[in-house]
């Protein structure tokens, strides 16, 4: 059975499932290079999956605009957040916690929903009883009003950046202030004599963190009153705060497994949506992913489509064919790589298909990628992508986070042989990395592992501060619009250096 399931919100996506597992989910924003849009679903599900041959429609409350398929199912907005959670994990029941800037559910505008998780079934607890304050609509305040930066499309929700300055800040600067009344706080920012001044604002982001991390604490406490479980999985725009997620672990020691889906945005509710329908409407069983359900969504692209896109460019570019070896020899040499390869990834982050790719080693490279690659503030730190067997060696626990979602401590000793992917808090958001969730990216870092003595790679998305590339042509386009040393075209072993002009 094809369930198709569409949302033309912001983060207007698509997915088809063929027996509960997903064939494709793409996000219209991959494809207009313009972030986090509305548009028109159905346009975008005819380009992916153009065969159409599809058994069950389900979308999200709140979907508007073109005209339902018969007999489409409807999804509330945390319903779906919350069944993306559970069933794209392996555990068999949970607690379920969803936060973000709101949407509906059962005709209400809410910002956060409570659940348990069992086997093929989510049932909402009283979530009535916790009444915190709306943490992504704050999110959105300091990053428009304190900031100055964007809060939606088509650049993009630039909480992040905030999120990033945090550990540059005093939290306890406008602590009374800020706690006392938010809102008030932010309308008021620029009248303020210190607006400009940069380290004032990164104190205003250290005090909405912890600002941030007291509320999701006395949240995640008052669920576990309801609903004790020592199983948590989260979804919702808040949950991409990967500063305050590893936390709970400390919080609440009772609590032993955390899982975030790799789309806790928006742009996962089509996922959400059609996992719900599947599993606990249609009752089929639970699906076990293999270490973890697959962030590999997007549509996959031929040889053939691969070396159209480098004829259209061949006066730009030279292409030779190499191997693996020959790529990892030119990051020993401080080259900066960008990979296309395999279907892209569903969610924020890049996990090695559609990647730039940097030696972790070198103490300039965080500094020049930011600069002449990424063009982007100097403080924003890049991802090491791990081993999952080497997290133990490196960092101050052992822990999985196969979609980046997770911040954590280095050892301390080990901060210095890898200086590119250390946050200046001395925490990476790592992306630990198995054979089964991506085979060429674990073969690829242990042959790295091999040749440079560190289990570890820089990885960052591949893109300019548009989404991240789909095609091949756009992988070409950002190459050519940036300056990155190569692109490394891995599914056809070819590799794109720029025609000197």
């Amino acid at each position: 059975m094809k369930i198709a399931s569409i949302w033309n919100g912001h983060d207007c996506s698509v997915c088809v499932l063929e027996n509960g597992k997903p064939l494709i989910h793409a996000e219209l924003e991959r494809y207009i290079r313009e972030k986090e849009p509305k548009g028109d679903p159905y346009s975008l599900l005819e380009k992916v999956y153009p065969n159409l041959d599809i058994d069950k429609w389900v979308t999200i409350e709140g979907y508007s605009g073109t005209p339902k398929k018969d007999n489409t199912y409807v999804v509330g907005h945390h319903q779906a957040h919350a069944a993306n959670a559970f069933f794209s994990s392996n555990l068999k029941e949970s607690l379920i916690l969803t936060l973000d800037g709101g949407g509906i559910d059962l005709g209400k505008n809410t910002h956060m929903s409570l659940w348990a998780g069992k086997n093929n079934k989510i049932h909402r607890l009283l979530d009535h009883k916790i009444a915190p304050p709306n943490i992504g609509r704050m999110w959105t305040l300091v990053t428009k009003y304190v900031f100055g930066l964007s809060i939606g499309h088509p650049y993009g929700h630039s909480a992040g950046t905030v999120m990033a300055t945090s550990c540059l800040g005093d939290p306890l600067k406008y602590q009374s202030e800020f706690f006392k009344n938010p809102k008030s706080f932010c309308s008021t920012w620029k009248s303020r004599e210190e607006h400009n001044d940069p380290q004032s604002q990164y104190d205003v982001a250290a005090t909405l963190q912890l600002w941030t991390e007291t509320y999701v604490k006395d949240i995640i406490q008052k669920s576990l009153n309801l609903h004790p479980s020592k199983n948590l999985c989260l979804s919702g725009g808040v949950i991409l705060n990967c500063v305050m997620v590893p936390k709970i672990y400390d919080w609440f020691p009772s609590i032993k497994n955390i899982y975030v889906t790799p789309t806790p945005h928006d742009g996962g509710l089509t996922l959400g949506a059609a996992q719900y329908l599947w599993h606990h409407e249609l009752d089929n069983p639970r699906i076990n992913w293999e270490d973890n359900f697959s962030p590999y969504l997007g549509k996959p692209y031929s040889p053939k489509d691969i070396n159209l896109a480098i004829t259209k460019n061949i006066s730009k570019i030279t292409t030779r064919q190499v191997t693996d070896k020959d790529v990892l020899g030119l990051l020993k040499d401080q080259k900066i790589i960008s990979v296309f390869g395999g279907s892209s990834e569903s969610g924020r982050r890049a996990l090695g298909n559609r990647s730039i790719l940097a030696d972790p080693r070198s103490n300039e490279m965080k500094d020049l990628i930011n600069k002449k690659v990424k063009h982007r503030q100097w403080f924003r730190p890049f991802a090491p992508s791990i081993l999952k067997e080497e997290v133990k060696n490196w960092f101050g626990v052992d822990i999985d986070s196969p979609y980046m979602n997770f911040a954590i401590k280095f050892k301390p000793e080990k901060t210095s042989e890898v200086p590119a992917v250390v946050h200046l808090d001395k925490t990476g958001r790592i992306q630990t990395v198995t054979k089964n969730d991506n085979p060429w990216y674990y073969n690829f870092i242990k042959q790295w592992y091999k040749i440079s003595g560190v289990p570890i790679l820089l990885n960052t998305s591949f893109n300019n501060r548009e989404p991240i590339v789909e095609t091949p042509e756009h992988a070409i386009n950002c190459f050519l619009g940036t300056d990155i040393d190569y692109l490394y075209f891995r599914d056809i072993n070819t590799l794109i250096q720029k025609n000197e002009s």
